[in-house]
């Protein structure tokens, strides 16, 4: 991949930096500020366009803003070639898929799941780079203890999304 378009989108949680391929698919996701440079971190050489997002992309995370919890699954993405894909941060990722709407995982649980129990820490540096956050659901992980921990796009932010998908009750 050598090219991506972006544009950024309002939300009840902020501003959406999105990045997509010629294909439609999702390649980049930030609240705000820092997508080129996590980008370009993944995915070397890069040349990005700014563009109107894709309908179906704007038109999913409209859906998931108004409560159809379901509504990010169908949205298209790609980790084809990020450099990090490939290894354990790539796992991590794709392991967010396992976690559905309305329920959180602890770090050390996805750790387990992975296979490796002492990794905690890891999933934790994992999450921080992840460059589709909702999506690939890192909000969903909390601390061991049930507390909110971590999130690249802020703690406020955690705590709206896991109120709008039914996960906290407070």
């Amino acid at each position: 991949m050598t090219r991506v378009w972006t544009a950024t989108v309002n939300s009840p949680v902020g501003p959406l930096a999105l990045a997509w391929d010629a294909a439609g698919a999702l390649r980049g996701l930030s609240f705000g500020q820092g997508l080129e440079r996590s980008l370009r971190r993944e995915y070397p050489g890069l040349e990005v366009e700014p563009a109107a997002p894709p309908g179906s992309l704007a038109q999913g995370l409209r859906a998931y803003f108004a409560g159809e919890r379901a509504a990010l699954a169908s949205l298209p993405w790609s980790l084809d070639g990020a450099a990090s894909a490939a290894g354990f941060a790539g796992a991590v990722w794709r392991s967010l898929l396992d976690v559905p709407a309305g329920t959180t995982v602890s770090y050390g649980e996805l750790a387990r799941r992975l296979g490796d129990p002492g990794a905690a820490q890891a999933v934790g540096v994992a999450l921080n780079r992840n460059p589709l956050p909702l999506v690939l659901p890192c909000h969903r992980v909390i601390g061991a203890d049930g507390s909110l921990t971590g999130f690249g796009g802020g703690l406020e932010r955690k705590t709206w999304l896991l109120r709008h998908e039914g996960a906290l009750l407070i």
